[in-house]
């Protein structure tokens, strides 16, 4: 079986799971791999970018090793390796959790419970909760929903598309390790420096592709064009950016502002701050719906990326083998032709 048919079958195999199942409820690959990567932390930290350079290259370059091994084993078993895209793919993305933490956090505001929103807020985002209130807490949430739509299931799918296992695998491993070292800290400003660029080139392609789809999606189009033409690159992340803004635009609401993380303070350009209100408990459900489209979306875009490039190689392959083959043919034909003028000059000298 080709490889772009293993990817077809195993990440929409891996996409449905995760909609059935959630994340993996025990032995979650990738908080084993966060485990194993604050180990190397532990063993490798100084303040200082090249020992953090080395972190990022043990860590995600150790990952995408065993990735790549693995998928070599099965290269040859097609049903073994649909299973092991559709095994990665299914611990990697994580729409569905992303969605019931969003939905608890809605349910709680809804309910008026301000307090347990506040503590379920870290499950989802890194805010200081006891600073927000209820919009403030339905704003991190959207945002949350916006921004983890592209780093936990589109960013995914389009590194999949183009390296399979082990581009879900690496993937995921530098977004984990952006998460962990790439803030700006005092312990990582410097240590966690290579992490967080690495994660930036990874997440390029998918946070555009995630605003894309928001455009088409969200029942806005021309709002979420506009927001994320002129908000966007005001947006200190460079991919967040044009996700938030396109889903700020799709909604109708404004996102962005003043934050709070862990008692440091940021204050942040409002998105679609002209056309958009308020944000309300209301508009987490609104988000997760969006999500939820764009995620499926993404799947039929990559997947049929994937079936078309596969096609275009298998052509080009068949067009080399068939034009090797004429060559060779050709070449007989000269062989046989200048064989028999010998045989007849051989004739002629005799007689």
């Amino acid at each position: 079986m080709r490889a772009d048919r293993v990817f077809a079958y195993g990440a929409t195999a891996g996409l449905i799971a995760d909609a059935l199942l959630g994340d993996p409820r025990r032995g979650h690959p990738v908080a084993g791999f966060g485990r194993a990567a604050a180990r190397v932390e532990s063993l490798l930290w100084r303040d200082d970018r090249g020992r953090g350079a080395l972190h990022t290259l043990v860590c995600a370059g150790g990952a995408v090793g065993a990735a790549a091994l693995a998928a070599r084993a099965v290269r040859d078993r097609p049903g073994l390796a649909v299973a092991l895209t559709a095994a990665t793919a299914w611990s990697v993305v994580g729409g569905t959790s992303l969605g019931r933490e969003a939905r608890a956090i809605g349910g709680a505001l809804a309910a008026g419970d301000l307090e347990v929103a506040r503590e379920r807020l870290p499950h989802l985002c890194g805010r200081d909760p006891h600073s927000l209130d209820g919009p403030g807490i339905a704003r991190a949430v959207v945002e949350s929903v916006a921004e983890n739509t592209s780093d936990a299931v589109v960013g995914a799918l389009v590194w999949g598309a183009i390296g399979g296992v082990p581009g879900l695998v690496g993937f995921r491993a530098v977004n984990t390790l952006d998460a962990m070292v790439g803030h700006k800290s005092p312990r990582h400003r410097r240590y966690g420096w290579a992490s967080a660029r690495l994660d930036d080139l990874a997440g390029w392609p998918g946070a555009r592709l995630t605003a894309a789809l928001a455009v088409a999606a969200g029942g806005r189009p021309s709002e979420a064009v506009r927001a994320w033409k002129a908000d966007a690159g005001r947006h200190p992340s460079p991919n967040a950016g044009p996700v938030e803004a396109a889903f700020a635009g799709a909604l109708g609401v404004r996102l962005g502002g003043t934050l709070a993380y862990a008692g440091r303070v940021e204050h942040r350009p409002v998105l679609n701050g002209a056309a958009g209100r308020e944000v309300r408990g209301a508009d987490i459900e609104r988000a997760v719906r969006l999500s939820r489209r764009v995620g499926a979306l993404a799947l039929g875009v990559c997947v049929a990326g994937r079936l078309v490039a596969g096609h275009l190689l298998a052509g080009r392959a068949a067009a080399g083998h068939a034009t090797a083959g004429r060559a060779v043919a050709g070449r007989a034909v000269a062989g046989r032709a200048v064989a028999g003028r010998s045989s007849t000059g051989q004739k002629r000298g005799r007689a």
